[in-house]
C-alpha cells in the first residue's frame, strides 16, 4: 500500500457495517489527515464520528490497506498503542485507591511532562477513584494518556465533563504538542466555542456520505461563524432524510 508521507491518518476505499445493522455506517470513504493537524471531526449525532475515531484507533478488525495510521495499518501494528491515543466513552475506574498510587504503578514517564499535565489539568494524586466526580475522573482519564508523548490523539467528546478553564488549558496544551511535536489531534465535539481559531483542518460527516475533509481556512472565510455553518449543513442533512 502506498502512503503519503506528510499525512498522518489515511482511509482509502472503507466500507464499514456493524453486525445485524441495515445499513453501514460508511461507504466507499477516503479521506487523509495531514501530520500535525489540529482536526475537527463534526457531524450529527449517529453519522458514525465515533465509529471512525475508533477505526483509526484500531479497535475494530478491517483489511490493512482501508485505515493507516503513520503509514502502519491501524488494527494489524500493534505497536501503534504506544503512540496513538483513543480518549472516548466511559471511564469506569472506580476502585478506592489514590490517583498518586495510579501513577507510581506506570514506569517509564518523565517526571517534568507528568507534573505539566498534573498542573494542566489540575488533578490532585490525593483524590481518591470511587470518591471523585465525572469531571475529575474524566481529567484524570485524559492525565493517563497525555504524560506520554503520542503522535496521534483521537478524542471524542472528552471536554463535555470539563470546566470552561479546564477545557481552555487542554486545547492550549494540544495546539502546543501539535505544533513543537508534530502531534496529530482528531476532536469531535459539539461544543464549538473558540474551536474555529483553534483547529487547522475540517471533517464533516453527512448521512452516508463524507461532506467535507479540508483546511478551516477553505472552509470559513474571517468573520465566519463554525456554528452557523455545522447548523446550517445539519439542518440540510435533516431535511434530506426520508420522511418517516
Amino acid at each position: 500500500m502506498m502512503t503519503d508521507e506528510r499525512s498522518a491518518i489515511e482511509i482509502r476505499g472503507l466500507t464499514f457495517s456493524y453486525p445485524g445493522a441495515p445499513a453501514p455506517v460508511f461507504s466507499d470513504l477516503s479521506l487523509a489527515i495531514p501530520r500535525a493537524a489540529r482536526c475537527l471531526l463534526l457531524g450529527a449525532n449517529g453519522v458514525g464520528k465515533s465509529t471512525l475515531l475508533r477505526l483509526v484507533a484500531g479497535k475494530h478488525l478491517i483489511r490493512p490497506e482501508l485505515v493507516s495510521v503513520l503509514g502502519r495499518p491501524a488494527f494489524h501494528d500493534t505497536d501503534l498503542a504506544g503512540e496513538v491515543a483513543f480518549l472516548g466513552g466511559p471511564f469506569p475506574f472506580s476502585a478506592d485507591i489514590r490517583v498518586g498510587e495510579i501513577l507510581a504503578a506506570r514506569a517509564g514517564v518523565d517526571p517534568a511532562r507528568r507534573a505539566r499535565v498534573l498542573g494542566i489539568l489540575e488533578v490532585d494524586p490525593a483524590w481518591r477513584m470511587h470518591q471523585v466526580s465525572d469531571g475529575q475522573r474524566r481529567r484524570v482519564q485524559l492525565l493517563l494518556d497525555l504524560e506520554r508523548q503520542l503522535r496521534v490523539i483521537l478524542l471524542d467528546e472528552v471536554t463535555a465533563e470539563l470546566d470552561v478553564l479546564a477545557r481552555a488549558d487542554l486545547l492550549s496544551f494540544l495546539r502546543e504538542e501539535s505544533e513543537s511535536a508534530g502531534t496529530t489531534i482528531v476532536y469531535a465535539s459539539h461544543v464549538l466555542e473558540g474551536l474555529a481559531a483553534w483547529a487547522t483542518q475540517v471533517i464533516f460527516l453527512s448521512p452516508g456520505r463524507l461532506r467535507c475533509c479540508a483546511p478551516i481556512s477553505a472552509v470559513l472565510q474571517p468573520g465566519d461563524s463554525l456554528l452557523a455553518l455545522c447548523e446550517r449543513w445539519m439542518r440540510e442533512d435533516r431535511r434530506a432524510l426520508p420522511r418517516r
